[in-house]
């Protein structure tokens, strides 16, 4: 059966349109877009949304470091991870990124971590940590450790959810609690 004239006609002005090259914005944006890959946007997504699911309890916590600021803190570390481990940087390269990237997640933790109260307890630890956590788990995000992203994640979200319960109940068991003097788990 002989194809429909409109139809060559179809096919062959899709192949003389697709032979021209784009015009100069979209010329300026092919390189870019010949390196963007699906695995750079998997690794940067996994990081992001690993930060905003511990921000999230953070959040829910009344707590000032949520999910944009822990989502953006993972975010950071997935991409400069991101740099390093999918160009095959050598090993070192990637120790080094990891140095500085915990090294100023210690001072932004130190930052949420504050004393008050008449027994001039630290309060904001817990906080402190989970930034710490989800720049880590961003790293791995960028790494693309998927399995061991998603593992800690889960366990991440366990204690943060029944820790200060358990710890609490197990206070009262073994008699550990001062009354009136223990602070709330932050």
């Amino acid at each position: 059966m002989r194809t429909p004239v409109a139809s060559r006609q179809t096919r062959s002005l899709w192949g003389k349109l697709s032979a021209i090259p784009p015009p100069g914005a979209l010329r300026a944006c092919q390189p870019l877009m010949d390196v963007f890959s699906l695995d750079l946007f998997l690794r940067l997504a996994c990081g992001l949304g690993v930060g905003a699911v511990i921000g999230l309890d953070r959040n829910l916590h009344g707590k000032a470091a949520g999910m944009r600021t822990l989502g953006l803190v993972s975010l950071g570390a997935a991409a400069a991870v991101s740099i390093v481990a999918i160009h095959g940087q050598p090993a070192d390269a990637l120790s080094r990124v990891l140095q500085g990237l915990l090294t100023g997640i210690g001072f932004l933790g130190v930052g949420v971590i504050a004393r008050h109260g008449v027994h001039d307890r630290p309060q904001g630890l817990t906080t402190a940590a989970a930034i710490w956590v989800a720049a880590i788990l961003g790293a791995a995000s960028g790494a693309g450790y998927y399995a061991l992203v998603g593992s800690a994640l889960g366990l991440t979200i366990l204690l943060l959810l029944i820790g200060g319960r358990l710890e609490s109940r197990l206070g009262k068991m073994l008699g550990t609690n001062k009354p009136g003097g223990s602070p709330k788990p932050d």
